[in-house]
């Protein structure tokens, strides 16, 4: 790119945009800028706020307050100015199942205004992108889901929009498609397409130049991968291996020295008060409790590690 992008003017800016329905705060008061080029991921549980951000920022749906511009146009005074210069792609991929690849292509053309010589121009682009040449006449339902996702990747990106949303693009896709994917993304975003993407994938959002954190409505955390990780996480992290998880957490209780507990796939992970234990003294400790611990490690915190923190710490700021 000619500029870095911190020397670039935001292409999506936010400020203070909150929606509330009824008595429900669904966004609350959430401000960030994305600059042209960048891959920006938005993470978050179920519920935490993120569709109903990128439904505001798409220009679906208006701001309770605040003010948001994407690509130069105000989301509640420009709202087709807006769409027109977006390009967006859930995670149901939006194509039409019963239409054929040309089909569907011709259909979001025309949805964009493209139309002759440059709307074949860019289907062959995209045909060529998503590695379905010669597909033409195939119907959409019967194709792979990695093809259906780069199909819709193309009927998005068929208008070339300079800005992308990308809504959990990679659900129920297999990880050699989900990494073909990304890098799909990467080359885009390094021609200068500004992209942002919302994911449940820990290892994906290690792609992101930068990440929000949103929970209950408030962005609670916003910076790179690896400073996220540093900033998120304050304490000694242990990962044990128990044959049983019965009881752990309950054994546990009132351990001094314990801050946070979670458990990470067939492991439990526990968040200590730095200095506290060693891997010797804590194994020690936890088998004194009655927990058979066949293994004790420290070891370096994970992107998903610290958002359990994020999370955590809000938990108890909220109920505290």
């Amino acid at each position: 790119m000619p500029k870095r992008l911190e020397q670039q003017a935001p292409v999506i800016e936010v400020h203070d945009l909150t929606k509330v329905f009824g008595r429900f705060t669904a966004v609350d008061h959430i401000s960030f800028s994305i600059r042209r080029g960048e891959i920006f991921g938005f993470l978050g549980p179920n519920g935490a706020g993120k569709s109903t951000t990128i439904r505001m920022l798409c220009g679906l749906l208006s701001s309770s307050s605040g003010s948001a511009n994407v690509g130069g146009f105000d989301i509640n005074r420009q709202p087709e100015q807006v769409r027109q210069s977006i390009g967006y792609m859930s995670q149901k991929f939006s194509l039409y199942k019963d239409l054929t690849v040309e089909e569907n292509i011709a259909f979001f053309g025309g949805v964009y205004g493209l139309a002759g010589k440059r709307l074949a121009e860019r289907a062959s682009a995209v045909m060529a992108m998503a590695g379905l040449s010669g597909s033409e006449s195939q119907l959409t339902g019967t194709l792979s889901g990695a093809l259906q996702q780069r199909l819709a990747l193309g009927c998005a990106i068929l208008h070339e929009p300079p800005i992308l949303f990308l809504d959990e693009p990679t659900s129920g896709v297999d990880p050699i498609s989900r990494r073909m994917f990304w890098d799909l993304i990467q080359e885009m975003a390094s021609t200068g397409v500004t992209i942002l993407i919302t994911t449940h994938f820990m290892d994906e959002a290690e792609f992101c130049g930068r990440i929000g954190f949103i929970s209950g409505g408030r962005l609670v955390a916003l910076d790179t991968p690896r400073a996220l990780k540093h900033q998120s996480v304050d304490e000694d992290l242990f990962e044990l291996t128990l044959p049983s998880f019965r009881g752990a957490l309950e054994k546990l209780s009132g351990l001094d020295g314990l801050r946070a507990s979670s458990y990470f796939g067939s492991r439990l992970h526990l968040f200590c008060r730095r200095g506290t234990f060693t891997v010797g003294s804590l194994k020690h400790t936890v088998q004194e409790r009655g927990l058979d611990v066949q293994r004790a490690e420290l070891i370096p915190v994970s992107l998903e590690d610290a958002f359990v923190r994020l999370v955590q710490k809000q938990a108890a700021e909220k109920n505290g």
